[in-house]
């Protein structure tokens, strides 16, 4: 037990571990957790009975179920008004677009090859979306940022017009800008496309680039074929754009040109400290027929209320969705049962709930167990908790997220998502070093995997969020074997049915390990009368944060 706890003087009942070799194996000595509850809420969370946990179906029923029985049993009160469940309403939204996008200038006009050159989508329900002869604006990245004094739309009036963006941010190619190699919120697909609607525009256009995009056309491609899922935001209607795309580096080419410039010099302009927005002398038409299909899925919310400041409190939150039945692989198997992604997580949950309940002393501030709906769809469970939340911001001191715990064992360290972010990160940092291990910042932050999961919709409403990954540095293997462990599951088992749970090979010591200090973390924060944890200087949520926490 660290010096933390015994200064605390916290008495925690510690659950015997059953005497078998697996739970040896797995047993981290002096932990409070238990490898064998751990595990078998893996095992149960991906079993074939749920159908791979996906919203909307039979496997979204028993899931529900299960988390609700795991909550009763442990004693957790339940945390939305007397309910374990918060619906959250949603709409599935399946587009047709139009197999071609004519452009054209005075004197040229052409067709663009939908899917090819481009796609196209609409968050929109009518039934038909119609452009016709649309003013199109060259926009730079599309970002307003006044923590960086950069606004790419001053000065600019888009309304009806549709906007075209570069994706990324400015520290992508000049590191003296923005956060450098680390891409910010800013520099988020998802960003420029509300950006532009909050600027009135009819439309936004992404120009896809490989380097900065950090992944193919491909999977543009791909991702957008499907029906989409959206929170249902009928009775609360916030303006979007009529249309929101993406066009291929070859096809932006070919527009910019017929408009008399190119992407390089456009890029080199954006750029520059004094960039202005320029219309672009071309016309845009097309169409897309949309179907809306209304839904409900669920959250589930436990809590354990504080003794002194109950309504303030400390979130922690995993998705329990995963990919439901699909396509078969080479085994036949059709079930997704997402183990690691992200049962694992949801484990956790419910372990971390197992030890603060057992606690002998209730802490100060409320804890909430927040397990997540439709994150793989698009974070938004937790965006519908962000936006009807049981405790308002102003009162909820932190979230801390947890999505996919690999089971390789004992690592030296522990991943960070988002560095440099928040003081959370300075919290974990010595609850590692007390366990001799130390912080790992995410291998490529260009990637902006802050921006991926659970935790940012809490960052966007100013709260401070924590995203934690299994360290890669392998105790007694080191990091090549803990990187080539990682790439194999991403290549082999990331959202296949290969990723099960293997009682014969799954060690689960090193999430353990990580459990314990996100649980530190958690009741440094939980059992404290007057500790708010602030974003850092830089950080694109601290003036969120601070317009309503003064």
């Amino acid at each position: 037990m660290s010096k933390f706890f015994k200064s605390a003087k916290l008495g925690i009942l510690i659950s015997g571990i059953a005497c078998s070799a697996f739970a040896q194996k797995n047993n981290t000595s002096g932990t409070l957790f238990s490898a064998a509850s751990y595990t078998n809420y893996v095992k149960e969370l991906s079993a074939d009975d749920l159908q791979g946990r996906m919203p909307f179906t039979r496997g979204e029923n028993r899931t529900v179920a299960y988390l609700e029985r795991q909550f009763i049993k442990l004693g957790l009160q339940p945390g939305n008004k007397g309910s374990y469940v918060q619906r959250v309403p949603m709409v599935a939204i399946s587009c047709n677009p139009q197999n071609t996008m004519n452009i054209s200038t005075a004197d040229a006009n052409f067709n663009l090859e939908g899917g090819k050159d481009y796609v196209l989508w609409t968050r929109r329900t009518s039934p038909t979306i119609d452009l016709k002869n649309e003013d199109l604006v060259f926009a730079g990245f599309g970002i307003t940022a006044p923590e960086f004094k950069h606004d790419d739309y001053a000065g600019l009036d888009v309304k009806d017009k549709i906007v075209v963006v570069l994706i990324n941010d400015p520290g992508y190619y000049d590191r003296q800008q923005f956060k450098g190699k680390t891409m910010t919120y800013y520099g988020r697909w998802t960003y420029k496309y509300d950006e532009a609607a909050r600027h009135g525009a009819k439309g936004c256009l992404i120009i896809h680039d490989t380097g900065p995009a950090a992944y193919g056309f491909g999977v543009v491609q791909n991702s957008w074929r499907a029906t989409k899922l959206y929170l249902d935001s009928r009775g609360h209607d916030s303006y979007k754009c009529a249309v929101e795309g993406w066009l291929t580096l070859p096809a932006a080419e070919r527009l910019l040109q017929a408009s008399g410039t190119n992407y390089k010099t456009l890029l080199n302009s954006a750029l520059q400290s004094n960039f202005k927005a320029q219309p672009l002398p071309l016309k845009l038409s097309t169409s897309l027929v949309v179907n809306a299909t209304y839904k409900q899925s669920h959250n589930l919310i436990a809590m354990i209320p504080g003794s002194k400041k109950p309504d303030e409190c400390v979130i922690y939150s995993a998705h329990w969705d995963h990919l439901g039945i699909g396509k078969p692989d080479a085994k036949g198997d059709t079930i997704y049962n997402g183990a690691v992604d992200n049962a694992s997580g949801t484990a956790a949950l419910l372990e971390l709930a197992r030890v603060f309940k057992q606690s002998k002393i209730k802490p100060a501030r409320s804890v909430v167990f927040l397990s997540v709906t439709a994150e793989e769809q698009g974070l938004w469970g937790s965006a519908w908790y962000a936006e009807n939340p049981v405790f308002p911001k102003e009162k909820t001191v932190a979230d801390i997220n947890m999505d996919m715990f690999y089971p390789y064992g004992k690592t030296k360290d522990i991943g960070l998502v988002g560095y440099g972010q928040s003081e959370l990160e300075d919290y974990l940092q010595q609850a590692a070093k007390a366990q001799g291990r130390y912080i790992a910042p995410e291998s490529d932050p260009a990637k902006g995997m802050y921006f991926r999961s659970d935790h940012f919709n809490f960052a966007k409403v100013g709260i401070p969020a924590l995203y934690v990954e299994s360290g890669v540095d392998l105790v007694g293997k080191g990091k090549a074997a803990g990187i080539k462990m990682h790439d194999n599951f991403t290549a082999n088992h990331y959202h296949k049915p290969s990723d099960e749970f293997n009682a014969t090979t799954w060690d689960v010591s090193g999430t353990l390990q990580d459990l314990h200090l996100l649980y530190q973390v958690g009741f440094k924060l939980a059992y404290s009368n007057t500790l708010w944890p602030k974003w850092k200087s830089g950080s694109e949520f601290k003036a969120i944060r601070e317009a309503y926490k003064k």
